[in-house]
């Protein structure tokens, strides 16, 4: 039995090729799987590959994440999902792979998503879906960011706000160039995380 087809491996490097390493989502204590689930679609449609869940809260702590979350239909398995429920340990983790830790906090500090350079290496942290970041997370931050919004009420919904903040990232990066679309097996990246998929699928077909 063939496990991967010529189209299948096509489109994996084709993915790949323009994944963007060097940018990240971190959701702190979002209570409803079917926010992170359109989180995780919003990121695997714009190349973010890695995501990082936070839950330091009592009731979320012991929690586990389906494989296939019903908004996210299936793309949980192709996005490496990293758990953690202490925030020291998650923002040190993070920091060994992104220069910035960005927050979304309402205050006088915040600064637009266009005019935020989002081609940098970056975690976009998104809070919990009444209260928002926690003061510790947002003392971790080193940019706090701010959806332009023009209605009667200010306030957006978890998932939508991640997919408009990350879609501007994706358009800034595209203007740079940054989705080359060229898979190099010399990249270690590339070539670990098409090894990630590949296993993926031959799981799947053996089932």
């Amino acid at each position: 039995m063939d496990l991967l087809t010529e189209s299948r491996d096509s489109l994996f490097k084709k993915v790949i090729s323009n994944t963007q390493f060097d940018l990240t989502v971190i959701l702190e204590n979002v209570h409803d799987q079917h926010n992170v689930g359109a989180v995780i679609r919003s990121c695997d449609a714009v190349g973010i590959r890695s995501i990082y869940i936070l839950d330091t809260d009592d009731n979320l702590k012991d929690r586990r994440f389906d494989i296939d979350l019903s908004t996210s239909t299936g793309v949980r398995r192709w996005i490496t999902v990293t758990k953690f429920t202490d925030t020291d340990e998650c923002i040190a983790e993070v920091r060994k792979h992104y220069d910035h830790v960005l927050g979304t906090h309402l205050n006088s500090n915040a600064r637009s998503i266009y005019e935020t350079d989002f081609t940098q290496s970056a975690a976009i942290v998104f809070g919990n879906e009444h209260r928002g970041m926690t003061p510790e997370l947002l003392s971790h931050c080193n940019g706090n960011l701010v959806i332009p919004q023009m209605g009667m009420v200010q306030s957006l919904n978890i998932s939508v706000a991640c997919a408009v903040t990350v879609f501007e990232a994706a358009r800034q990066r595209i203007s740079k160039g940054m989705y080359a679309g060229n898979f190099d097996e010399t990249n270690a990246e590339q070539q670990s995380k098409y090894n990630q998929y590949v296993q993926i699928q031959t799981k799947r077909r053996l089932k």
